[in-house]
């Protein structure tokens, strides 16, 4: 697994607009990282941003980090993120 430093190359600036992105580092920060990194994705972008969190995790991390965060991830990528993982349902929000 590739633990690449400088989440500015890999990341859109607009998905940590409140932080210093030069100053975060992936694995102090992960529990920011993570959920941030899939705030904004869809079915559409699922792909392309669950991507970008593998070169920096591993599927256990960012299983676990959805599962306890309580930033505001939509049911509909903790269930894309469960399927892909073949790991258990889950969702942020009860329905």
């Amino acid at each position: 697994m590739n633990r690449r430093q400088n989440i500015t190359a890999i990341f859109p600036k607009y998905l940590f607009w409140d932080v210093d992105m030069t100053r975060l580092n992936p694995q102090r920060d992960k529990n920011l990282i993570i959920p941030r990194a899939l705030f904004a994705s869809t079915e559409d972008t699922f792909i392309d941003d669950i991507e970008r969190l593998e070169e920096l995790y591993s599927k256990n991390e960012i299983l676990q980090t959805l599962r306890s965060t309580k930033e505001r991830i939509s049911n509909t990528v903790c269930e894309l993120v469960a399927k892909r993982y073949h790991a258990k349902s889950f969702a942020r929000f009860a329905l």
